[in-house]
């Protein structure tokens, strides 16, 4: 995990001092029209950092033969607020070209999400840049899944660099959004053998759920029913859902799993007494959350827009271009008199040399056959090109790692 000091609170106050105003005023639209995009932006910000750390890749688009993390059944149809990360993207490109990065505006977004939420506003730090690899099986892989127990969801978040404490924390951002119906509905018909309806959960609680999820509507054609994750206070960020873990009415078996246990149980039951400090270690736990694995210095690049798809086809053109010209330049090295010498020739009339084409400063010997790989950071590279090759910033190994 990479050290939150490397980002710098203020980062482009000199470089594009309104760009976090423009994503304030970007949310705050937005959420005005459509409440629930705020919880759907601190998830997709969530889902960000968890992938590859947070570098934007959840915002890629698929290429050909190559889907990204947008494609993954735990994005896919459900992450949702796109639009305005674009929105805010687009204004920010008018006054500062290619200065603020995709992460670092998905970075703020979440953070006055919470705000017009009713939660802390903090300082978030930029100096993210954005990644070049996306990919659609990723997700699966690192994102917690609302199945877990207290015990899987401890070790995922460890993995990432945060502390028990730091989890139940940030489990509170259920206090808002919603969930399909499927993804309890076993809670409430086919628990166990012996248990169709899960102990944990509140016997009113269910009856509830029961009501608004009856039994096969997971498994309907019509568009998936959807509940609040919590229910008192549902549009607002606060403690309410500890309070309700409290009582049994968790939604998810991996929200009502913290009162499984002692040590998380009395966080729980902590953070459902004193809202304000929840409230404070939740801003904490969020800043981070946001430092896991970021990409910066040189490190990524800054796209020019969101999905960049164009981009990255056009840097997959480079790449094949370049990997011709090399090829090509193994076997052809000189031209003498309009003959084209190759590699194993003998330059006869150094007089008549049209150039060497890919040399070191020896006839007939390819500087480029010394070295040619990734260099750091997904980089093209010629390490060993004797003539000063320069290499190709923001050339992705996308389209290597995805045959």
């Amino acid at each position: 995990m990479e050290d939150c000091s490397t980002l710098e609170e203020g980062y482009y106050r000199s470089t594009c001092p309104s760009a976090e105003d423009i994503v304030k005023n970007a949310v705050e639209r937005a959420v005005c029209e459509n409440p629930g995009l705020a919880a759907g932006l601190i998830r997709m910000h969530f889902h960000d950092c968890f992938v590859r750390g947070c570098d934007a890749s959840v915002l890629l688009d698929s290429t050909p033969g190559s889907p990204s993390e947008k494609e993954s059944p735990v994005n896919n149809p459900s992450l949702r607020g796109f639009e305005v990360i674009d929105d805010a993207k687009a204004q920010i490109e008018a006054q500062c070209p290619q200065t603020v990065s995709c992460a670092d505006i998905l970075a703020f977004a979440a953070r006055d999400c919470v705000t017009a939420l009713g939660g802390p506003d903090y300082c978030v730090p930029g100096g993210r840049r954005d990644g070049i690899v996306s990919l659609k099986h990723e997700p699966l892989q690192h994102l917690p899944s609302p199945f877990s127990n207290a015990t899987q969801l401890r070790d995922s978040f460890a993995l990432k660099g945060l502390t028990l404490a730091e989890m139940v924390t940030l489990s509170g951002a259920h206090s808002v959004g919603s969930t399909h119906c499927s993804s309890f509905s076993t809670r409430l018909y086919s628990f166990n053998s012996s248990h169709p309806l899960d102990p944990s959960m509140n016997p009113g609680f269910a009856r509830e759920m029961k009501e608004k999820c009856p039994v096969g509507s997971e498994r309907g054609n019509d568009a998936p029913l959807v509940v609040p994750l919590e229910g008192m206070t549902p549009n607002r960020l606060d403690n309410n859902y500890y309070v309700g873990l409290k009582k049994g009415r968790g939604v998810l078996s991996s929200d009502q799993s913290l009162m499984s246990s002692y040590v998380t149980a009395k966080m729980v039951r902590n953070r459902a007494r004193d809202g304000d400090g929840w409230g404070k270690k939740f801003a904490e736990a969020m800043v981070k959350m946001g430092s896991i694995d970021v990409l910066t210095g040189n490190s990524g690049e800054i796209r020019k827009n969101l999905s960049a798809e164009m981009e990255r086809m056009t840097k997959a053109m480079l790449i094949l271009m370049t990997t011709l010209l090399m090829a090509l330049s193994l076997e052809v090295v000189a031209v003498e008199g309009g003959r084209v010498l190759k590699s194993n020739e003998e330059v006869d009339h150094p007089q008549n040399f049209g150039g060497v084409i890919a040399g070191s400063g020896f006839p007939g010997t390819p500087a480029f056959a010394t070295g040619f790989g990734f260099g750091p950071n997904g980089f093209y590279s010629f390490p060993g090109s004797g003539n000063g090759m320069p290499t190709f910033p923001g050339t992705p190994t996308h389209q290597a790692q995805n045959p």
